[in-house]
């Protein structure tokens, strides 16, 4: 098992990534980085990162791999193809990705064989977070693995929390977005309401963020809602994927989640009118 880690590398500087990367090189780390688009490391570049030219030479050159990629099928090419064939024995992999369970297994499994670490660690707050280092993460692996990454992870976030084998943390982050669906619901439909019957949303806001109707979604986007501002702190096609991920999930386990499916529905109308690569708070935009 590792004990020491030399070379540090991140893989997906996008919206979030690009400020957990930079909260590593904030504490110090050397860190060599990669994105599919390169003009989106160039802060990082600028602050010190080394660049590198694929995920197979990162492979090469680091023992210490973060990934915050898109879909399952970017996760399985990167790790899967790319990483695991190309790093040494006793590396580790921390996947912010949020993907499939079984993918999450899957890798886990083909990394132990060659003697690779891989926790799945993905993480919850959205931009904000990441910015703010206040990222929600939820780690699936080795209790003694995740003890080496945790110096890490507590540059990136304020609740960290191991909770069981792989695919246990994107089993968790499933749970996760089944409830921001219902919360994201029932905040944009209840500015519609607000607005619909003539109340000042804001003045609306202030009565209900501090009771029973508090939720993440009322403090942190709703302001967004209110101005009009559609800029993703996520996604909606990735909310899209990681919804589609959590109902088959459930479905593999006779689960039935209506309110779930209802939202899927809604964020897929979002998307057919051009709005994927907007914010989840976009929803709003169904009711006005």
């Amino acid at each position: 098992m590792m004990c020491e880690v030399k070379k540090i590398g991140f893989i997906g500087t996008g919206v979030m990534g690009a400020s957990m990367a930079g909260h590593l090189l904030g504490a110090g780390h050397k860190l060599k980085v990669f994105n599919r688009t390169e003009s989106k490391a160039k802060v990082l570049i600028e602050r010190g990162a080394q660049w590198v030219a694929s995920p197979s030479l990162m492979a090469r050159e680091c023992d210490l791999i973060f990934t915050m990629l898109g879909y399952p099928s970017d996760v399985e090419a990167v790790i899967g193809k790319e990483l695991i064939p190309g790093m040494e024995r006793d590396s580790m992999i921390v996947d912010f990705t949020t993907s499939s369970p079984a993918l999450a297994r899957e890798l886990a499994e083909q990394g132990e064989r060659k003697g690779i670490s891989i926790v799945d660690a993905p993480v919850s707050g959205g931009d904000l977070g990441a910015k703010n280092a206040a990222l929600s993460i939820m780690m699936g692996g080795d209790a003694s693995i995740i003890s080496l990454i945790l110096p890490y992870l507590e540059k990136l976030g304020k609740k960290l929390v191991h909770q069981g084998g792989p695919g246990a943390g994107q089993l968790t982050k499933m749970a996760n977005q089944i409830a921001v669906a219902g919360s994201m619901l029932g905040m944009t439909e209840s500015l519609a309401y607000a607005k619909k019957c003539g109340l000042d949303p804001h003045l609306v806001l202030d009565s209900i963020r501090g009771g029973a109707a508090g939720s993440w979604s009322l403090d942190n986007l709703s302001e967004r809602v209110l101005k009009g501002d559609d800029s993703p702190g996520f996604y909606v096609k990735h909310f899209i994927k990681d919804l589609k991920i959590a109902l088959d999930s459930a479905k593999e386990m006779n689960l039935d989640l209506p309110g779930t499916d209802r939202a899927l529905e809604l964020y897929c109308q979002l998307q057919d009118r051009g709005l994927g690569a907007k914010g989840t708070q976009s929803l709003f935009h169904l009711y006005s």
